[in-house]
């Protein structure tokens, strides 16, 4: 599908929109109240079949935007996966998700992404679907007065970023799914094929929101457990690079990066920093370990488009209200390994085995077939 090509319209940022995140603790407690969702991708309730027969008479047309943050493989696999249900659904109903002329990519800049947001609600679209926490944000704040439901995906933290009320009521225009991990679970795993470790890095963006409860989570780790960590943080991709840089540099035992769209989009230039130096690279999601990282632990990012997608069709074709639609997240904790690069560090992987609901081997490319 071809995509829009934004110019940069805007002349002020409006990055103060990214800002305003909930307290790590109120974050946190949303997260382990939120409704979990099972591995396999759900479906639209049979009353959505039932209630579709006078949608199906009208031939109804849904305008859909949707509006991807970044290119990196976890996220366009997200984007293929809420248009291949839409357009299933639609066919099953009767009805036309129009999402062609509505599907944008800002490219991490918030001035487009600012466009983007300020072009959809001139083509007064039906539902917007960000994708990631800070298009998110920025959609968020361009449907405050128009109330324009909002379903976003890929949002780690949705409360703590301060998207929703609460993950069960979400209290306004704006709902989704979120991919939120289990840190908890990868430190065990940097434990089991390393029980000596004692140093880790941690590397991520402090500008991404959906990173920072993590990052917490992972200092609490190892505080409990005896490990010390050294935090490195960028904002762009030479950025991240010299971060590498200094955590081999550090000699640390392993890395840990959370959901992190910055990190994510420069993986293919760092992974091999990490290889050489022999330092396993746990992340968050399974892109990582595609795009060269040892490990990324996480959930279906398949699943999660489709889930969204469907969200967002409750909300068109039975009329759902958002405020009172509990966020999603799913449950899957599937560990993906990076076959090349488990060899090239001299890690046996097999030890991971049965520590998630599956281990999926891969090796470096750019994106998922």
């Amino acid at each position: 599908m071809k995509r829009k090509t934004v110019a940069f319209i805007m002349a002020v940022s409006m990055m103060a929109a990214l800002a305003g995140c909930g307290s790590s603790d109120a974050a946190s407690e949303a997260v382990q109240q939120n409704e979990t969702v099972p591995a396999e991708a759900d479906t639209l309730t049979a009353e959505t079949d039932a209630s579709a027969d006078a949608q199906t008479e009208s031939g109804a047309v849904y305008k859909v935007g949707i509006v991807q943050y970044v290119d990196d493989a976890s996220l366009n696999q997200i984007e293929k996966a809420i248009e291949a249900e839409l357009t299933a659904k639609g066919e099953e109903l009767g009805v036309t998700f129009d999402f062609a002329d509505y599907t944008h990519n800002g490219q991490a800049d918030s001035t487009v992404l600012n466009q983007i947001a300020v072009d959809l609600v001139a083509d007064e679209v039906d539902v917007i679907i960000p994708i990631a926490t800070p298009a998110a944000m920025i959609m968020q704040n361009v449907t405050e007065d128009n109330q324009i439901p909002v379903v976003f995906s890929a949002v780690s933290d949705p409360a703590g970023a301060g998207l929703v009320a609460s993950n069960e009521a979400p209290g306004a225009n704006i709902t989704g799914t979120s991919d939120a991990i289990d840190t908890e679970a990868i430190f065990e795993l940097i434990m089991a094929a390393n029980p000596d470790t004692e140093k880790v890095g941690l590397l991520y963006d402090k500008s991404q929101a959906g990173s920072l409860q993590s990052i917490e989570d992972a200092k609490a780790y190892c505080d409990e457990n005896g490990l010390t960590y050294v935090e490195k943080t960028g904002t762009t991709t030479a950025e991240i690079q010299a971060a590498a840089d200094a955590l081999v540099a550090e000699q640390v035992d392993a890395v840990f990066t959370p959901q992190d769209n910055t990190v994510m989009t420069a993986e293919l230039a760092i992974f091999e920093k990490f290889t050489d130096a022999k330092i396993p690279h746990y992340t968050g999601a399974d892109s990582f370990a595609l795009n060269g990282a040892f490990c990324g632990y996480g959930v279906n990012y398949e699943n999660l488009g489709t889930v969204t997608a469907d969200m967002a069709i409750d909300i068109l074709v039975n009329g759902a209200e958002p405020s009172t639609m509990a966020v999603r997240t799913l449950s899957d904790g599937i560990i993906t390994i990076n076959t090349e690069t488990a060899e090239a560090i001299g890690i046996d992987y097999s030890v991971l085995e049965g520590m998630g609901s599956q281990l999926i081997e891969t090796v470096t490319a750019e994106e998922f077939e």
